[in-house]
């Protein structure tokens, strides 16, 4: 699940303020079942029980129709709507800021993006590891389970990638995965039958994008990279940073970089959940991955709204 997970101190840090989808996200765990409503300082967690147990998420994501359904509804949606928006010359999906690089949008090709990890591909089973090991997100075992290339393609998403290819509409996949996983990420893409034109289809963290300096693993000059030459109809991810750039992961910093773009959800951007890890956790303890793994559970406890 790459996306977010406490790799190098500092490369985690600039994918979460840089809103990235994907490159080590956060192991991020949700707050376990039955924690307390108040917030109050808790002893460390018994042994066996980590302090960020993401049991409860990685259950639902593996186990729940309701995950399932939701994928399916957000593929559905948009592929009902995919063929209008490929009709219409001014539509457009990429957030002002990256299209200012190429603003002209007249004789560009149609192209959806999506994310990869958690958008297109399950990897659940890592999560899941790592609930059973007690451990955190480390990127060696993560790099272990990307080269195996098992990871299974989410509800709806492979018949709403071939249903745009067959369409004469590009596939373009951008993810925070480490350069050194390319090969083994196409492998994947292509074993689970995705449709991925080339290598150029994958956009990963090693990707360069001429005359556009990248902060860390934000995306934004990948996505500029597809606009110099498509008109991006859709974008899919599970992370405000696969849509656009957050400057600063707070609360208020994320909500703020959404704002514009409100109404294209559900109709340009495609949100789906990952209650497992992700950018939005570390706001929750302001990034700070120095604090314990309870030090971080109580910042997560003092988050919760009781009223």
């Amino acid at each position: 699940m790459m996306k977010f997970a406490p790799v190098a101190l500092a490369a985690v840090l600039a994918l979460t303020t840089g809103g990235c989808a994907h490159a080590p996200r956060a192991a991020a765990p949700a707050t376990p079942a039955g924690a307390p409503t108040a917030a109050a300082t808790l002893p460390a967690p018994a042994s066996g029980a980590g302090a960020d147990d993401n049991l409860n998420a990685v259950a639902w994501s593996q186990r729940a129709d309701e995950h399932d359904l939701i994928y399916l509804q957000t593929f559905r949606e948009a592929q009902e709507k995919i063929l209008k928006a490929k009709q219409d010359p001014t539509w457009d999906a990429l957030p002002k800021d990256d299209r200012a690089a190429h603003p002209s949008l007249k004789g560009l090709k149609p192209a959806v993006i999506l994310d990869i990890d958690e958008t297109v591909l399950d990897n659940s089973p890592y999560q899941a590891r790592l609930v059973r090991s007690g451990g955190e997100y480390n990127e060696a075992e993560w790099a272990a389970w990307c080269k195996e290339a098992a990871a299974r393609p989410l509800p709806g998403a492979l018949a709403f990638t071939r249903f745009a290819a067959d369409h004469g509409i590009a596939v373009f996949y951008i993810s925070n995965r480490a350069r050194d996983l390319d090969e083994a990420t196409l492998a994947n893409l292509r074993s689970a039958g995705f449709p991925v034109a080339g290598k150029e289809s994958f956009l990963g963290l090693g990707t360069v994008v001429d005359g556009c300096e990248q902060a860390g693993s934000e995306k934004s000059c990948r996505r500029q990279r597809i606009g110099a030459h498509h008109r991006v109809l859709m974008q899919f991810g599970d992370q405000l940073g696969d849509f656009t750039s957050i400057p600063g992961n707070t609360r208020e910093g994320r909500s703020r970089a959404m704002a514009p773009y409100t109404a294209w959800i559900g109709e340009r951007w495609f949100v789906l959940p990952n209650p497992t890890y992700g950018s939005w956790e570390p706001a929750l303890f302001d990034n700070d991955f120095e604090l314990s793994r309870p030090e971080r559970r109580q910042k997560k406890l003092d988050a919760l709204r009781i009223n």
